[in-house]
């Protein structure tokens, strides 16, 4: 790998890949997503990733709650409040408006439904940090954990800026891979033989697209245009930037707020980026005070 940290913006061939694969990927339009959470049960199923909870938090129509070792795919329910025009007088008798009664303003709320998922970055921080080589790069340039090779240590954990990956909790009789790392592989194994990931195959409305990145950065494009015109002034595109801090990511995002409503960071940098720098100085400080030791060491001889 020529640059394990930072690296061309095509993450396979940098990875020693050479056969020429184009990147897969996904792209997520929010703006069609219903919250059926179809994509999170046959994620579940395709992988067998064991169930992580059957109570509703209370915050929300959600289960989740987040990304984890036990939930590869999290359909986020947010809930924002929105002002409502004051309806038309037509001099028409009427009962009391909802809200009306107390003097308050009437309100509405709209959903904001993403179904999230890991983001597969071009500089991937997880990849940089695992001491085993777990994790690896992919020919289709996704990011996958092999649970042979994992040995629990948890570096990779910290090391996402987006708080994809994490280890398994129960206990290893009862459950698989408990202790190990574990996240999104991209049905890596539905890919090698031309299939659809399971989570795209399942989505009633498109809203989870499969294909290769440069393609659905296109079609997202075209997307926005198309909201834009139809007077959806807020949509915008997460992640496809590859000037952005991690490359661009191989699952971006259709928004329809900012990025923080989606408990996303607004400008994701990957978390390894200076550790070069910080290894050069550690080595400068090193032989700094090796050479002041033997300073002090030859001082005392004489």
């Amino acid at each position: 790998m020529s640059n394990s940290f930072y690296g061309p913006l095509d993450p396979a061939p940098d990875a020693g890949w050479r056969d020429d694969q184009p990147r897969k990927g996904f792209f997520t339009d929010t703006s069609v997503c219903i919250g059926c959470k179809a994509c999170e049960v046959a994620c579940k199923e395709w992988n067998a990733v064991p169930e992580d909870g059957l109570l509703m938090l209370g915050s929300s129509y959600d289960n989740t709650g987040s990304l984890g070792a036990s939930t590869w795919r999290h359909v986020k329910f947010i809930e924002q409040p929105v002002p409502v025009r004051a309806p038309v007088e037509l001099g028409m008798p009427t009962s009391t408006l909802p809200g009306r009664a107390d003097g308050g303003e009437r309100t509405a709320f709209r959903w904001l439904m993403e179904s999230d998922v890991c983001k597969h970055c071009t500089h991937a921080a997880c990849l940089d940090v695992c001491p085993t080589g777990s994790l690896f790069r992919t020919e289709f340039g996704t990011v996958v954990v092999q649970d042979d090779i994992c040995n629990g240590c948890g570096y990779c954990v910290p090391a996402c800026p987006f708080g994809v990956i994490d280890r398994r909790i129960g206990e290893p009789a009862a459950v698989e891979n408990a202790g190990l790392a574990q996240k999104c592989t991209l049905c890596y194994d539905r890919l090698g033989d031309g299939l659809t990931p399971a989570c795209a195959q399942a989505c009633p409305t498109q809203s989870i697209q499969y294909g290769d990145v440069d393609e659905l950065r296109v079609r997202a494009h075209q997307r926005v245009d198309t909201l834009h015109a139809q007077g959806v002034h807020d949509a915008r595109l997460y992640g496809e930037d590859t000037s952005d801090g991690v490359g661009g990511l191989g699952a971006f995002f259709l928004l329809l707020d900012e990025p923080e409503v989606y408990v996303l960071p607004p400008d994701p940098v990957v978390t390894t980026k200076d550790l070069p720098a910080m290894w050069r100085k550690a080595a400068l400080a090193a032989v700094a005070l090796l050479a002041g030791a033997a300073a002090a060491f030859a001082g005392g001889q004489a």
